[in-house]
């Protein structure tokens, strides 16, 4: 499912990045006052504003949705035990390794200890 999220995620921020560069800035309205203006009748009088305005808007409460989706799916990624790389504690006490954290003479020294042959 977070995979999922994720792609959905991606989607929305290519559609956002697209329609924010397909709206005009607040200038080009002036040379439309001069005769310019004439391109904009496909989406009505009052030309693309509103419809990109409000798609945008709704862009970006999606992506504000996913973006929290994704980090909630991310802290309780965290929680699990398992979840990343381990300590690396845990990894010297898996090899029965002593730490850091152990006292010298809790340090098993009955470990076999190999001699040099006098060949």
């Amino acid at each position: 499912m977070q995979v999922a999220i994720l792609m959905i995620h991606v989607a929305i921020a290519i559609a956002l990045v697209v329609l924010i560069l397909l709206q005009q800035g607040k200038g080009a309205e002036a040379g439309a006052a001069f005769g310019g203006g004439a391109s904009q009748t496909v989406f009505g009088s009052r030309g693309t504003g509103g419809f990109l305005s409000r798609t945008t808007a709704v862009l970006a409460a999606a992506f504000f949705a996913t973006s929290l989706t994704l980090a909630y799916f991310a802290s309780q990624a965290g929680q699990a035990p398992e979840a990343g790389i381990p300590d690396a504690r845990l990894i010297e006490q898996q090899r029965g390794l002593p730490t850091l954290d152990d006292d010298a003479r809790d340090v098993d020294n009955t470990a076999p200890v190999l001699e040099e042959s006098d060949d």
